[in-house]
């Protein structure tokens, strides 16, 4: 038996892609783990998807991170379905596939564009926002207080408290008002959890409900472009609106990919970490006791621990930009490789007991960011968002357990937790 024969019994890929399986099952850390002792570099070929390599070791990702010349990100971040390709070789495309986003762009323009907002979210930067990000976690912690009956409250803690946290703070910088959250927040959600029935578009087609997705983002965010504009302000939503490139204005398919790429990206993301985070602690009663002890000592570790453990990006893929050799495999120029996160943050050559949730890890050298030219621009401000919510909630915590099962979203790329009921008492 070959060794290609020999990988493909392990597994073809599709638990690995498969939204359904990532709904029932969450994210498939056995398979990974057997792949990273048994085929690290693991071709798969999915019925509907463009073939590609699956990177499950922390060490690969790394080396492919680090090399943005060898492995492109315009060609795509996520493997395309077979009918995708075929239209956009047709040359039809929609609004999301005419979109330039940085995560989707390579050498010195990524770079250009990257310097656009990276001031902005640098550690000194985002203290401008210390009152939005603290007034929200007090506000989202006092409802849930206020709630309380005879001493004592129920909640979805991911609808009541993990979409709001991050969803009020990038709307207060993207110039979205508290009316419009809802709308954007449905908009958001259809876009990385379209295959989950709860948040699926009515639209029989999937390719016209991905069109009229894209189009009803651009038409919302091209107010906002606009109103900046006209009335500029201090404000992220007035510095992309008015941004230059090179000496140029940023045009407007680059200008609304930001808007898309900050909001979407930064809201979902942080919230399944939020998500999870708190799952994580449920399940380990023993690590809530250590943060609930010192809450403002103990929670920057817990952040980057529960970043760790959740991966709310699951994977990105790159393409070769020439041959190239990884351990024992032979990468081809031109083939797709996708990295996966959330096994590298499972590594077990990098991690003491990486399956154990843990908030003294230290160091933690996770990829929950990614890692390289393409570190996740908002890191700073996810840390800082997740830090006020959950050193709020430790100091006020009497008492917090699971009051029913968790559901998961049905979605593989951006994953989490689309439920999570719980039974608390919390202090005034």
């Amino acid at each position: 038996m070959s060794a290609a024969v020999a990988a493909a019994t392990i597994t073809d890929g599709t638990p690995l892609m498969d939204p359904a399986a990532y709904g029932r099952e969450g994210y498939p850390h056995a398979l990974w783990g057997r792949l990273r002792r048994e085929s690290p570099v693991h071709w798969c070929e999915i019925p509907d998807l463009a073939p590609y390599w699956a990177i499950t070791k922390h060490a690969h990702i790394c080396e492919i991170s680090k090399q943005p010349d060898k492995f492109l990100s315009g060609p795509g971040i996520i493997p395309a379905r077979r009918e995708m390709l075929e239209r956009i070789a047709r040359g039809e495309k929609n609004a999301f596939d005419s979109m330039q986003t940085i995560i989707t762009m390579d050498g010195p323009k990524h770079r250009a564009y990257r310097k656009v907002a990276s001031p902005w979210f640098t550690p000194h930067a985002v203290t401008r926002l210390d009152e939005v990000v603290q007034a929200s976690a007090r506000l989202l912690v006092d409802r849930l207080y206020d709630a309380q009956v005879n001493g004592e409250g129920t909640c979805d803690f991911v609808t009541e408290i993990a979409v709001k946290h991050p969803l009020r703070i990038l709307c207060s910088i993207l110039g979205v008002p508290e009316a419009d959250e809802e709308p954007i927040l449905r908009l958001t959600q259809q876009l990385f959890a379209g295959e989950d029935p709860e948040f699926k578009r009515s639209e029989a087609d999937r390719q016209e409900a991905f069109k009229n997705l894209g189009m009803e983002f651009v038409q919302y965010f091209g107010k906002v472009i606009a109103d900046r504009r006209a009335k500029p302000s201090d404000d992220l939503a007035s510095l992309l609106a008015n941004a230059q490139v090179n000496g140029a204005p940023m045009g407007p398919i680059e200008t609304l990919g930001y808007y898309l790429i900050v909001f979407t990206a930064g809201h979902d993301t942080t919230r399944n970490a939020i998500a999870g985070g708190m799952e994580a602690l449920l399940a380990n009663p023993d690590q809530l006791a250590l943060l609930r002890a010192d809450p403002a000592g103990r929670v920057a570790d817990a952040v980057e621990e529960i970043v760790r453990w959740t991966t709310p990006v699951n994977f990105m893929m790159r393409t070769a930009a020439c041959d190239y050799e990884l351990g024992t495999a032979k990468i081809a120029k031109g083939e797709r490789v996708v990295l996966y996160y959330a096994s590298a943050n499972r590594d077990e050559d990098v991690f003491d007991e990486p399956n154990r949730f843990r908030i003294d890890r230290h160091p933690n050298p996770h990829l929950g960011f990614g890692i390289g030219e393409h570190f996740c621009l908002g890191a700073n401000l996810a840390r800082k968002s997740q830090r006020a919510l959950f050193a709020e909630l430790a100091a006020r915590l009497e008492h917090v357990e699971a009051d029913g099962p968790a559901e998961r979203l049905v979605a593989s790329f951006v994953a989490g937790i689309k439920h999570l009921p719980i039974r608390y008492r919390l202090t005034a």
